[in-house]
């Protein structure tokens, strides 16, 4: 019964937290309100998501949100440093192919919006048979190293998160 009701409870927790920091003030109207969408949404593009994501291990979700905040005030200190003072000569920007391990869309599409959200990265394409993301990155003197941590960091936490 609370799985018809609530097809993706995940889902549903992040809309109602979403909601509530763009209202930007707590008010029980609100708090339903939010709920409501919350409720409401996942239930309409239920029949859109044929598989729901599942996950091994929630509890690591935490670890791996404050790997990625680190990982974001680090990087706009590194891009902020390398605008300001690097000369233009100097920087190596690059394109770089990241071959996958992951095969649930959910957890591809994480590693996809982490790497987006990191400033000086951004994630354009997705191969045709899911198995590699193009990335350009602002500077990337080793793009091996770059590979390399982006495996390390990102997805192998990932791949133990998602089933």
């Amino acid at each position: 019964m609370i799985r018809r009701l609530l097809p993706h409870p995940y889902l549903t927790l992040v809309l109602i937290a979403v909601w509530m920091l763009l209202v930007n003030r707590w008010a029980v109207g609100s708090l339903v309100f939010a709920t409501i969408l919350g409720v409401v949404i996942p239930l309409m593009t239920a029949p859109y998501w044929p598989d729901t994501a599942r996950l091994k291990a929630p509890g690591k979700i935490p670890a791996y949100l404050a790997v990625v905040l680190h990982d974001i005030i680090k990087a706009n200190l590194d891009v902020a440093m390398i605008v300001l003072f690097k000369p233009r000569s100097e920087l190596r920007p690059a394109w770089i192919v990241i071959p996958m391990d992951l095969h649930q869309p959910e957890a591809i599409t994480t590693l996809a919006s982490t790497i987006t959200l990191t400033p000086g990265t951004l994630t354009c394409d997705l191969s045709e048979d899911g198995r590699a993301l193009l990335v350009h990155c602002l500077h990337a003197p080793d793009p091996d190293s770059v590979v390399e941590e982006i495996k390390t960091r990102y997805e192998a936490r990932l791949k133990e998160i998602f089933a």
